[in-house]
């Protein structure tokens, strides 16, 4: 009895320790820039937008805060959050610690169908950059899906028909921009293709908040289900697990949660891998515990890798997925070391 409440105390611990961790860097997401804005001044900017306080401010300070900053914070979290949870969700479905989404070419194939809807105009008007980008990221799926059947099933061979297939949705988009955009437009969407959150405003955090919290909430649902997945669906269907429906849910809310990150920010790789085995190798694998810290850490880690964007290079704004590539594949590559001593 003493032993479980103190490992309830010490994830208690956790989860606060977390919390203000996350606010801490949105904190200073919002104050750091070409304009310095201190941190007193950034809670005071969302006193008066939230709670109706009346601290006299500049109002370049209060813009600045609100409408770029804190939008932009809360954007790169949500997508932190999401892209990580995803990561977790298709380790523990396909049995391999290298699973998430950038490596099976389900942001690939998301990043297609936005670019198809933004320069060749495909269902324009009825899918919209999400609703491609989901289309897109359904496809690149069931054709990883496909070719890995078709090659045995295990999850090595995924991985692999996940690189394939990644490669392919890559190689249509740079094809699409290649022979369709002007100049302009070839621009900015190789930028986007990069990751940027240059552009997200508050309809974005309208967007990308709910998607989190939902995907977020439908994986809390379904803890006892992912921890049989550790010992094979087998194991899982033995222990009363729907496994069918588990998996296409599970696997359509990962696709939701990557064509609307793709869709605001671009393609952005690493998170999805890197960040839940830092949160397994702090609070284990257990994923009632697992779920809550792969979020926050991923929250944590796009906020600052977003913050080292904007201050890296003086006067101009790196691609996020630049920084989090920067990361991530040193940390790719420790991870590929570890699987294979153990194999």
């Amino acid at each position: 009895m003493g032993s479980t409440h103190s490992r309830w105390w010490a994830y208690g611990a956790l989860t606060v320790a977390a919390i203000l961790a996350l606010g801490f860097v949105v904190s200073l997401a919002a104050s750091i820039g070409e304009i310095a804005i201190p941190v007193d001044t950034t809670a005071k900017v969302v006193s008066n937008r939230l709670f109706g306080t009346a601290f006299e401010l500049s109002r370049i300070h209060q813009g600045i805060v609100w409408d770029y900053r804190l939008s932009r914070a809360l954007v790169a979290a949500s997508t932190g959050a999401s892209l990580a949870l995803s990561g977790v969700i298709l380790q523990a479905l396909l049995r391999n610690p290298l699973a998430e989404p950038y490596v099976l070419g389900i942001s690939a194939g998301a990043s297609t169908g936005a670019v198809s809807v933004m320069i060749l105009g495909l269902g324009y008007g009825v899918l919209g950059l999400s609703g491609g980008a989901f289309v897109g990221a359904v496809i690149a799926f069931l054709l990883v899906g496909v070719l890995a059947t078709g090659a045995g099933g295990t999850s090595e061979r995924i991985i692999l028909c996940g690189v394939a297939g990644s490669q392919l949705f890559n190689a249509l988009t740079s094809y699409i921009v290649t022979t369709s955009a002007n100049a302009e437009q070839a621009r900015g969407v190789l930028f986007w293709l990069l990751g940027s959150l240059s552009g997200v405003r508050w309809p974005d955090v309208y967007l990308s908040v709910p998607i989190t919290v939902i995907g977020f909430v439908l994986c809390l649902a379904h803890v006892r289900a992912l921890d049989a997945f550790a010992f094979g669906s087998d194991a899982a269907a033995a222990l009363g697990i729907a496994v069918r429906r588990v998996q296409f849910t599970l696997l359509g809310v990962t696709a939701a949660m990557t064509a609307g990150v793709v869709s605001m920010v671009g393609s952005i790789g690493f998170v999805g891998l890197v960040i839940p085995h830092a949160a397994r190798f702090l609070v284990g694998p257990s994923h009632r515990r697992l779920l809550p810290a792969t979020a926050f850490g991923g929250a944590i880690f796009m906020v600052g890798a977003d913050i080292v964007s904007r201050i890296i290079i003086p006067q101009q704004v790196l691609p996020i997925g630049v920084v989090t590539a920067l990361f991530g594949a040193p940390a790719f590559a420790v991870i590929l070391y570890r699987v294979r001593r153990s194999a």
